[in-house]
């Protein structure tokens, strides 16, 4: 889920440079219910793999001296919970981001919160990772919040998920209970769309399995953790995925320079190629890539670049520039699978925005057709969804915005939900469906086009900055008409 986002921030893209290491970076998510020991096991994974340095290890092992935790156990946990909170209350609050390498691959780690309140920061983390680690406590075997955290991380699109039984020393080495865990799991696991599903049975406080293979299971001939990360392939883009630029900006560095910055989210482009505005349909040639440190050839996935084309295309943030042939769908009409992260439940009189990549586009209705059922993880009807719910729901836009599939092309085909009043962030999701036309709104929709704020816009003209000031008052009155609880639609063509 990449999701575009379950933040408002870009996804984050660390950048790979290449060197010796024989493998890609890896982006990893530790997640599960709250004290199965996330933070635990990857203080002690960066412990074992000279993750840590020398002032490191002596901090940690001065604080757990201090703390008297587990005996005179190192408390691994405190290379990841670094807010004052999370130390005093024991848990994961906040995401922690940790960048390591070992001999053969660089990696980033995503601590992510275990708790059900924090299940927001769980699902942002979950949108910028590969893999996921899900952890599961093997005294207490799967909880509910073993299955959000699984349908969240089917939700976003991660594929490959490492089942770690976590505290097998507090269950003697039980090849029984893991076995049950391990099956257990597995039968959930048939309800999403993993790929490759991984067990490994792990003791973090005492290292067993996790850099170093366990004596005291030998009954299990798998991979360490830390094996199975260094091998495991990272999540990659189809060779011929379609080539997707949202523009950010258009940049005037002078009179005689016009270009569209931005980040290509899919695909390849080249000097040469045509592309395409995705909305208006308007299409020029490529005639230079610009960067920061000089003219490129192509940009591929990843790359920030600046295009310039031979012809001026009347766009701005919030276009998309495609190729030719494969065009996202400009829909005012989609079904989409989300997350709702507000307290405040959902609310169908309410104002909503859209933000898709870099667009904005205002909500003009939406409905709520089912919610997961945590217990069955089935989809159950339903009109209504509160904080940590994962919803299916279908939603109508004032204007048509270029949106794509998540599951053919992910960095275009998700999406934020944003408070219209106050911009604050109520729900990411993935788009299922896309349609293009509005007939489906239904009569009982008021439109606003031109005639009927004739007295309000009565001072512009057809000027592109005109039509500009047009939709930023049309939405304006929309926003105000949708808190009052009136379906709208904002007609930017009459």
């Amino acid at each position: 889920m990449n999701m575009a986002a379950l933040s408002e921030a870009q996804s984050f893209q660390p950048a790979v440079h290449p060197d010796d290491k024989s493998e890609a970076m890896l982006r990893l998510l530790t997640c599960g219910s709250v004290d199965d020991g996330k933070s635990t096991l990857i203080g002690r994974l960066l412990w074992d793999a000279a993750g840590v340095t020398d002032d490191q290890r002596a901090a940690i092992l001065h604080a757990s001296h201090a703390r008297a935790v587990n005996g005179e156990r190192i408390d691994f946990s405190l290379l990841l919970d670094g807010l004052v909170a999370e130390r005093e209350q024991g848990i994961t609050i906040d995401i922690a981001w940790r960048y390591f390498e070992t001999e053969r691959r660089r990696f980033v780690i995503i601590d992510s919160p275990g708790h059900e309140q924090y299940t927001r920061n769980m699902a942002t983390g979950a949108s910028h990772a590969d893999i996921a680690i899900l952890l599961v406590d093997a005294r207490h075997g799967v909880k509910r919040q073993t299955r959000r955290h699984a349908a969240i991380c089917n939700l976003v699109g991660i594929k490959k998920v490492i089942l770690a039984v976590n505290k097998m020393d507090q269950i003697d080495w039980s090849e029984e209970r893991y076995r049950a865990i391990e099956s257990d799991f597995r039968g959930i696991a048939g309800n999403f769309s993993f790929s490759d599903i991984v067990s490994i049975p792990v003791a973090a406080l005492t290292g067993a399995n996790v850099v170093a293979r366990s004596v005291e299971m030998p009954w299990y001939d798998g991979p360490t953790l830390l094996e199975y990360l260094e091998s495991v392939e990272a999540r990659t883009e189809p060779l011929d995925a379609p080539f997707r630029m949202p523009v950010q900006l258009v940049l005037r560095a002078s009179n005689d320079f016009r270009g569209y910055a931005g980040t290509v989210t899919s695909g390849t482009i080249r000097v040469g190629d045509r592309v395409v505005d995705a909305r208006s349909g308007l299409g020029a040639t490529l005639v230079r890539i610009a960067t920061m440190d000089g003219d490129l050839e192509s940009a591929s996935s990843g790359d920030a670049v600046t295009l310039v084309l031979d012809t001026d295309l009347d766009i701005s943030r919030g276009a998309v520039l495609t190729e030719t042939q494969r065009r996202p769908t400009n829909a005012d009409v989609l079904e989409a699978r989300l997350v709702w992260l507000s307290e405040k439940p959902f609310d169908p009189e309410a104002g909503y925005l859209l933000r898709s990549a870099t667009d904005l586009t205002p909500v003009t209705s939406m409905s709520v057709s089912a919610l997961i059922d945590f217990e069955t993880l089935a989809s159950a009807q339903a009109h209504d969804c509160g904080m940590n719910d994962i919803a299916d729901c279908r939603i109508l836009l004032g204007r048509s915005t270029a949106l794509d599939l998540f599951a053919e092309l992910p960095l275009t085909g998700n999406f934020v939900l944003v408070n219209a009043i106050d911009g604050a962030t109520v729900a990411g999701g993935v788009i299922t469906w896309v349609q293009t036309g509005a007939a489906a709104v239904g009569d009982n929709v008021l439109v606003l086009d031109r005639a009927r704020l004739s007295g309000l816009c009565a001072d512009l003209g057809d000027s592109p900055d005109d039509r500009a000031e047009y939709e930023r008052r049309a939405q304006e009155v929309a926003i105000l008409l949708r808190s009052a609880g009136v379906p709208v639609l904002i007609d930017t063509d009459r």
